[in-house]
């Protein structure tokens, strides 16, 4: 008899495999509810920042002596931060702002310093030659007050020195945060490391409860939205993007109200209802979401809701940079078993940790597949069964159990399965 295969591309790093799957073991391939583009649709950003929601428009609020602070995406975030910022610019010089008044803050949180070239990269040749390009300097931050949450509100001094604080970045779902996005760019992006590590601490109480991606009313988007209202955030620009990285979608105005619109296009396209499978086949969608191990388990935890308990999760991450964090790396040779990266993580947060913590979570529940460029014994150290190839890991499920139904997600980075 035979056996009809599909051939489906997944995207690992900058290039491509090409997953070959026998039909009778499909059961679904999630994908978006993506429009139809013709190329970059910058146009969006202006129609947005033409029509800013509960906002003036910028070229209202600005003067010749504004001095304006643009806080945009670090090399992690798939953000086209070099298609937003000419729109955003030009909404400024019509209000008269001064382009030497201006300077543009790479919102790097907890992340390492970018290169030269990749700040050129992110905003473009034309605008790193004409605006000042500055990089979040976590030792240079004041403390301005605390959240309800008792985070202190610790802000990078450049950016609270501006008359006008503007947060640029993508809208997508965030395991923790709800969705990333809005005020995100303040806290964790532009905070002090004490301030980062109080947001993040507030995870290990969460964790293992409801999961929080594609909600509004989580506590850290609460805590974000506290700390960017004492940091005096004066308006957001985010735009939704589609796989193939284009703009679909922007919004622009009060940093909460634009965010909340936003949010809705995100959900519109990128959840996705299922029957959870006996297993899930997961791409992060390439680079940067599969930068490293750090930003790749979040799509292993998008992945979470599209398989059976006890079933099977394959990621697919190149990982070129590592695991991408020391804290998780040290996590991941210090705790044994996933029972113990979770209780130790119960007991003791660390940031970095939480990435062990969240991994162990889904060992204890599936069988957990990497493939990538780590080391094999890194993977395993992560709680992972290393697979040199797609196919190699799918003959091991399939071994198991020839009839397994399996999903495949192609954009893992941004496709939310919600069970029905």
């Amino acid at each position: 008899m035979t056996t009809n295969i599909k051939t489906i591309p997944v995207a690992f790093g900058s290039g491509i495999f090409e997953l070959s799957i026998p039909d009778k073991n499909i059961s679904s391939i999630i994908l978006p509810s993506e429009p139809e583009t013709k190329g970059e649709r910058t146009c969006l950003i202006k129609k947005a920042l033409e029509n800013p929601i509960k906002s003036k428009r910028l070229s209202e609020i600005v003067n010749p002596d504004s001095r304006i602070a643009i806080i945009v995406s670090d090399v992690t975030r798939p953000t086209p931060t070099d298609k937003i910022l000419p729109p955003l610019l030009e909404e400024l010089y019509l209000g008269g702002a001064n382009r030497k008044n201006i300077t543009i803050v790479f919102a790097l949180g907890l992340h390492r310093l970018q290169t030269e070239e990749e700040c050129r990269r992110l905003v473009g040749k034309e605008v790193f030659e004409s605006i000042r390009c500055i990089q979040h300097d976590r030792e240079r931050c004041r403390h301005i007050g605390d959240t309800s949450f008792g985070t202190p509100v610790e802000i990078f001094e450049e950016v609270l020195d501006s008359d006008l604080i503007i947060s640029t970045g993508t809208l997508e779902f965030h395991y923790y945060a709800g969705y990333g996005g809005g005020g995100k760019a303040i806290l964790p992006g532009v905070s002090s490391e004490k301030a980062i590590l109080s947001f993040h601490s507030f995870y290990s109480k969460v964790f293992e409860g409801a999961p929080l991606s594609g909600r509004n009313d989580s506590p850290a988007r609460q805590n974000i939205e506290e700390a960017s209202k004492i940091a005096g955030l004066g308006f957001m620009l985010n735009v939704v993007i589609n796989s193939k990285k284009e703009i679909v979608a922007a919004t622009a105005g009060d940093f909460i109200a634009a965010h909340r619109k936003g949010a809705e296009y995100v959900d519109a396209m990128y959840k996705v209802p299922v029957e959870p499978a006996d297993a899930v086949i997961v791409s992060c969608g390439g680079f940067p979401k599969d930068i490293n191990l750090y930003q790749a388990t979040k799509s292993l935890e998008n992945a979470i809701p599209a398989v059976k308990k006890g079933g099977s999760i394959v990621l697919v991450a190149e990982c070129s940079e590592g695991i991408g964090d020391r804290v998780y790396e040290r996590w991941n040779s210090e705790c044994k078993t996933p029972c113990e990266a979770v209780e130790k993580f119960r007991e003791c947060f660390e940031f970095g940790g939480h990435k062990a913590a969240i991994v162990g979570k889904a060992a204890k529940e599936f069988k957990l597949y990497l493939v990538s460029k780590l080391p094999e014994a890194e993977s395993r150290n992560a709680f992972f069964i290393p697979a040199k190839s797609v196919e190699e890991a799918l003959e091991k499920i399939l071994s198991d159990n020839p009839e397994a139904k399996i999903h495949v997600m192609p954009n893992g980075g941004w496709t939310l399965p919600v069970k029905r």
